[in-house]
């Protein structure tokens, strides 16, 4: 109730100081109001190729690390939903007078705002597909208040464009945000171009194995768990690593990559530097996934974009009975997942010497979860951005 009150005072804040900035002249600008990096930074390559003089700005969240949008030329950076109120009044400024705002997250002032009539908001997703529940279909929205949904809802209302990489991320995204399909836009995911860019791959492993030479003619095993509620004060991971270490011989090499919010008390590394490598803090995850041989994950959105590399994937969903009634995860997991499901490091051991996996179900899984998403998804919205603006 008091964190419903405290809200509702933000953003009762933020909705009058958001309609004295609309009184500023609208600009050919577009803002970009961000938590993750690939997407916006493919995006804002090609707008620039496609419209040079367009007025660009990036309000990221003080949790991102802004190092690859910091790479990019002419690009205006500005701290967002900080304490800073100079920053703060800045931001709503630049959103109050732009004609595209492109969001890629939940983002609750938008429960807040109310835009002008040729403003379009534009949802790119962090994420190329779905195996848990998100928006109104998570399981642990019946532990909200009323009030909580209905803000909830009016922040999905804003979701003018939803960007899509399938017709079934498509429906997905309906039900989860509760808006029509027609909403949806099929340009597919501009970080996923970065897949179908053969230099840029071979920069990247090039690059890798430059900065890590104690990897270069390993197997790479790349675990990467989702995130878990609780997680913050028990971070321990579910694998047995020396298990795994005295049953692969030594040509394999385990990658970990928890989530960001996760900050384990155990340094696996130090414990087996021979087999483990964190890789945690990196921020590329696309990176990781081209230089990786075997990846294991659980319900993380991974194995969408992974599955264009048409590498094995193992499902390693350890408490699924649990996450399935806490959280929710989408109809026949089972059947859905293109790659053989074990519960224990035994198991997953068995499937890795196996080396049995089904190449062709992961190509067929990411043929359909990555229809529209097929080298120039960054090119096509662009060129759509561009076309509305004008």
């Amino acid at each position: 109730m008091f964190r419903d009150v405290v809200i509702s005072c933000y953003l009762l804040v933020f909705r009058l100081i958001f309609a004295l900035f609309k009184v500023f002249p609208q600009q050919k600008k577009v803002t970009f109001v961000i938590s993750f990096e690939e997407n916006a930074a493919f995006l804002y390559r090609e707008l620039r190729k496609q419209s040079p003089d367009l007025k660009i700005t990036f309000l990221c969240k003080s949790s991102l690390s802004t190092e690859l949008i910091n790479e990019l030329s002419d690009v205006k950076v500005i701290p967002f939903e900080t304490k800073n109120i100079i920053d703060w009044l800045i931001s709503l400024y630049h959103l109050a007078t732009s004609r595209c705002i492109i969001i890629d997250n939940y983002f609750g002032f938008l429960a807040a705002v109310t835009f002008k009539k040729n403003v379009e908001c534009i949802q790119v997703w962090h994420a190329a597909g779905a195996l848990k529940t998100f928006g109104l279909q998570d399981q642990s929205i019946r532990y909200r208040s009323d009030s909580a949904k209905r803000r909830f809802q009016q922040v999905y209302d804003q979701f003018h464009t939803i960007v899509v990489g399938s017709d079934e991320m498509g429906r997905i995204f309906s039900e989860a945000f509760n808006v029509p399909s027609q909403r949806m836009l099929p340009t597919g995911f501009p970080r996923t171009d970065f897949f179908y860019e053969k230099k840029s791959r071979d920069a990247v492993i090039t690059s890798f194995y430059e900065n890590y030479p104690l990897l270069a003619g390993k197997k790479l095993i790349l675990y990467a768990p989702t995130y878990r509620d609780g997680q913050l004060e028990n971070s321990d991971i579910h694998l047995d690593i020396k298990q795994m270490q005295q049953k692969l011989d030594s040509n394999y090499f385990l990658l970990i990559k928890l989530h960001p919010a996760v900050k384990t008390k155990t340094n696996y590394q130090e414990l087996f530097p021979d087999f483990v490598c964190d890789f945690s803090e990196y921020k590329r995850i696309n990176e990781l996934l081209v230089v990786t041989d075997y990846l294991i994950t659980d319900y993380s959105s991974l194995p969408f974009e992974f599955s264009l590399l048409h590498k094995p994937i193992i499902f390693y969903p350890y408490d699924l009975a649990e996450y399935r009634e806490q959280r929710g995860l989408v109809k026949d997991y089972q059947q859905l997942v293109p790659g053989p499901i074990v519960y224990n490091t035994n198991e997953l051991i068995e499937e890795i010497v196996a080396d049995r996996f089904d190449v062709q179900a992961i190509k067929d899984f990411s043929d359909k979860w990555n229809r529209y998403s097929v080298g120039h998804s960054a090119e096509n919205l662009a060129h759509y951005i561009v076309e509305r603006m004008k």
